[in-house]
């Protein structure tokens, strides 16, 4: 098993670097690049026009591992014989690709229509609402009948009806956390490597072969992303590669039946999300801003923190409540 997994990380990281030397002069030829925000950082306008939709990378090589490595575990070890572990893994595999395609239609339409927001929010809301009922539906379906979840230190809950409906707008919330995380050269990469390390442990003590690939899979592709993406980025992952990613952490959650987990693993990007439904609530209620700007990274931004400091202060953080959902967990 452990031959699999070091195999899975080779060829993620692999094909992920490997897409990068091939995609980034590509993504340039085609000028597909990124369009920086009129009310941000003054110096991100240094950015303007680096090539965007990066994420393919990572898309191509967490799938190629995957793929490979669940081919490689059934010639040795007879592959994952129950459905839902099975679903667990390949759904939530097709469920993040499915969450890459809206992202990838919402950059092409930016970069290429050179339309700047993008698709609507409502097409978003409509594509995500339906890649989640997908997703939920075909769990169902496998085999997950029950409406119990597992709440870090308050034990179970039965949720009865409000179990899909509750579940599915956490899976559609911090999917488009991931997103807001993605503001700063490194820092969404970085964070998320975190985080799937994390499943990586935890699927190990639970002896969960489906998500120890997965997250295996996840965290060698950051790497190889990081190699272009750190500060000064080559290439950002955009939209296609932020809810890829957002769809891949929500996958090793519920595969895991550890989906409230994913507050302690996840709370970087909780606190994205909050910064920004704070900032607006206050300045539409009151008429002043809580940050300097949201999401909260570009308020350290803007308060003269470098992105570097940024990403390293971010992850460690990230790290600190992982470490306590280690703890949660057993």
């Amino acid at each position: 098993m452990n031959v699999v997994m070091i195999l899975t990380a080779v060829i993620s990281f692999a094909v992920t670097a490997l897409a990068g030397k091939l995609l980034i002069p590509a993504l340039r030829r085609l000028h597909f690049g990124q369009s920086i925000r009129e009310d941000g950082p003054t110096w991100h306008k240094q950015k303007q026009g680096t090539p965007t939709m990066g994420g393919i990378m990572f898309i191509v090589g967490s799938i190629a591992a995957v793929v490979i490595g669940y081919c490689v575990l059934w010639l040795t070890n007879g592959g994952l014989t129950d459905p839902l572990e099975q679903m667990q893994l390949f759904g939530g595999l097709i469920m993040a690709l499915l969450f890459g395609l809206i992202g990838f239609l919402d950059d092409y339409i930016k970069v290429v229509k050179k339309r700047n927001l993008g698709l609507t929010a409502w097409q978003k809301i409509v594509g995500q609402v339906l890649v989640t009922a997908l997703y939920l539906a075909a769990l169902y379906i496998a085999g997950d009948r029950s409406t119990i979840i597992n709440v870090p230190f308050l034990g179970q809950w039965d949720l009865g009806f409000f179990y899909y409906p509750i579940l599915g707008i956490l899976i559609i919330g911090i999917v488009n956390s991931v997103n807001l995380t993605d503001g700063i050269d490194g820092l969404c990469g970085s964070v998320t490597f975190i985080v799937a390390v994390f499943f990586m442990v935890v699927s190990t003590i639970a002896g969960q072969y489906g998500m120890k690939l997965l997250s295996t899979a996840l965290a060698a592709a950051c790497i190889g992303f990081l190699i272009y993406n750190l500060h000064p980025a080559k290439v950002f992952m955009g939209d296609t590669g932020s809810l890829f990613l957002g769809g891949m952490v929500v996958a090793l959650g519920f595969g895991m039946n550890m989906e409230f987990i994913l507050f302690f693993a996840g709370f970087i990007y909780c606190c994205e999300s909050l910064s920004v439904i704070l900032q607006v609530i206050s300045f539409q209620t009151t008429g002043k801003r809580i940050f300097r700007m949201s999401p909260i990274h570009h308020h350290f931004e803007l308060g003269g923190m470098s992105e570097n400091k940024i990403v390293v202060l971010f992850s460690g953080v990230t790290l600190i409540m992982c470490v306590i959902g280690v703890f949660a967990f057993v």
